[in-house]
C-alpha cells in the first residue's frame, strides 16, 4: 500500500514532465480509427457507446478498445484487453505488449472516457500516438485537444457533442 503510494507521487512527477515537454499536433485528418479507453470501475454502458459512435458515421471495426480495472483477476477472462496500475512500471512505463501496442496505434481519435483522474489512465492518454484526443472536463485539461464538460453516464450527450465538433473542426 505505501509503496503504490510512493509509486503514484512519482508517476505524477514523471507525467508532469511529459506534459511540459509535449507537443501539439496540428494535422486535420478525418476520422476513421477510434481508440477507446475505458475505466470499468464506473461500470459503463460500453456497448451504448460503441453503438453511439457506429450511429454517428464510425466503423464498428475501426473502434479498439482497451480497458482499466482497479483489481485484475488473472484467472479471469476478460472481453477487451484490460490492464491496471500494476502493470505500470515506477518508470511510468506499461509492460504488457497489447498496452504498448494501443498506445503506438496512430489512431485518428482517442477518447479517453473516465472522468476520474488515475495515474494509469492519466498516463496512457499522454503517451498515445492519437492524432486527437477527446475527453472529459474533470481531467488534466492539458491531456486532451477536446474537453466535453458532461457527466458520465450521458453518453448521447457526449458523443453529440464530440461529432458536433469534429464536424466544425473538419474531422469527419
Amino acid at each position: 500500500m505505501f509503496l503504490n503510494y510512493i509509486k503514484n507521487i512519482w508517476l505524477k512527477k514523471i507525467l508532469k514532465n511529459k506534459l511540459h515537454n509535449s507537443k501539439c499536433n496540428s494535422v486535420v485528418t478525418t476520422t476513421k480509427s477510434v481508440g477507446l479507453l475505458l475505466d470499468d470501475s464506473t461500470n459503463l454502458n460500453k456497448n451504448l457507446l460503441i453503438d453511439l459512435l457506429v450511429r454517428h458515421g464510425i466503423d464498428k471495426h475501426q473502434i479498439k478498445i482497451i480497458v482499466y480495472k482497479d483489481k485484475i483477476n488473472k484467472n479471469e477472462v476478460y472481453s477487451d484487453p484490460t490492464f491496471g496500475f500494476d502493470h505500470l512500471d515506477s518508470n511510468g512505463l506499461f509492460r504488457p505488449q497489447v498496452v504498448n501496442d494501443f498506445i503506438q496505434t496512430p489512431f485518428d481519435l482517442l477518447i479517453s472516457y473516465y472522468d476520474i483522474e488515475k495515474m494509469a489512465l492519466v498516463l496512457l492518454t499522454n503517451e498515445s500516438k492519437a492524432r486527437f484526443k477527446a475527453g472529459f472536463s474533470t481531467i488534466n485539461t492539458n491531456l486532451n485537444h477536446l474537453i466535453i464538460s458532461t457527466k458520465l453516464t450521458e453518453y448521447e450527450v457526449f458523443t453529440n457533442e464530440l461529432f458536433k465538433y469534429l464536424k466544425i473542426l473538419k474531422r469527419i
